[in-house]
């Protein structure tokens, strides 16, 4: 990787990433929330909540591999929308795609939110939704690709109303960016190579994210400043929507 800039892990990576943000947002109304996506989303984040001073939290999101080929997403699923990835779903079969979306369907009435319970019982023990109403929200990720799991978040987002959403990212594909920034408020990535093959090139260390590290910097940032939680009404409605969006190039 000689000649090529590149981050020694996410905790660069995020200290990077919190220098850009904080030349264009402070926290000074208290009007900002910093949110995850895990595992490799975490410990960028919590970089830029320290910078910040700001709540810290995950969003919950899961892929939808194409069948035979699960690590290409042609999608991705949150609590509150289903985003898929015309531009994936174009070079498969029309029989395929019909037995993935069936069979993710099924999930969702299924399955999906005993998932996503398990999982915020893990990440989160059990808390409702973040309170975004309101805030500037910072949506982090260690990079973005196809950015199939991203738009389903902030797809998600948008529909808790919040102030403005940030997508901030150590890495990104230049036209993923460029698409995502026509979407949100503001997309802050201080690296788009125009070659991006795979985010982890772009790091000297990328090794997997533990659970455990995962749950020490959510436990650190919470105890300095706590995560505001929507009620367990609201949270109830947030679950039963269910917000489908086609795109190009997701």
């Amino acid at each position: 990787m000689r000649g090529r800039q590149v981050y020694k892990d996410r905790v660069h990576a995020g200290n990077v990433l919190a220098d850009a943000i904080a030349k264009k947002y402070n926290n000074e109304n208290n009007d900002i929330i910093v949110l995850a996506l895990p595992r490799g989303g975490v410990p960028v984040a919590y970089q830029i909540s320290q910078r910040m001073k700001t709540s810290l939290d995950v969003f919950l999101v899961r892929k939808i591999g194409v069948e035979g080929h699960e690590e290409l997403a042609m999608g991705a699923i949150s609590e509150t929308a289903t985003v898929f990835n015309k531009d994936v779903i174009s070079q498969i079969s029309e029989e395929s795609i019909r037995r993935v979306i069936a069979k993710e369907a099924g999930l969702i009435v299924e399955k999906s939110k005993q998932e996503l319970q398990r999982r915020n019982l893990k990440y989160r023990r059990g808390k409702p939704p973040v309170n975004v109403s309101g805030k500037i929200v910072i949506l982090v990720d260690d990079g973005i690709a196809t950015g199939a799991t991203m738009k389903a978040a902030y797809k998600s987002l948008q529909e808790m109303k919040p102030k403005k959403i940030v997508v901030a990212v150590p890495v990104g594909a230049p036209d993923t960016i460029n698409e995502i920034n026509n979407e949100v408020d503001d997309v802050i990535c201080p690296l788009q190579p125009a070659f991006l093959m795979g985010i982890g090139m772009w790091y000297l260390n990328f090794d997997q994210t533990e659970d455990a590290e995962v749950l020490d910097h959510l436990t650190k940032a919470e105890s300095q400043f706590p995560v505001p939680t929507v009620s367990p009404h609201e949270s109830e409605k947030l679950q039963e929507k269910n917000v489908v969006e086609l795109n190009k190039g997701s």
